[in-house]
């Protein structure tokens, strides 16, 4: 599956859409995460923790959204936009979502 931000994929024209696709994640903070990432902000540095959730809610959101293209007979998913947002009552959650069109190529 082709996953691409650009309206296009060079050399590959587009024979049919399908419409929008979208994937959503929202994971939710850990206590002892946020402690550990606050240390970190302090003193400065990169939060290996909070990447690796972000790294891995992004990973599954993308997924999401390939597996909602295959179902419609698609073969790749263009225009594709990756959004970030801390929700919750205390901004305790993050969501991650994606959305793009479903072609085939």
């Amino acid at each position: 599956m082709i996953v691409t931000t650009t309206p296009t994929v060079e050399g590959r024209p587009v024979r049919e859409y399908f419409g929008i696709v979208t994937g959503e994640v929202i994971v939710g903070a850990n206590v002892f995460r946020d402690l550990f990432a606050s240390i970190t902000d302090i003193v400065g540095g990169r939060s290996g923790k909070y990447e690796q959730v972000l790294q891995r809610a992004r990973k599954e959101a993308l997924e999401e959204m390939e597996s909602e293209a295959a179902k419609l007979g698609g073969n790749a998913v263009v225009g594709v936009d990756i959004d970030y947002e801390v929700i919750g009552q205390s901004g305790s959650m993050l969501m991650v979502s994606c959305s793009g069109t479903a072609v085939l190529l």
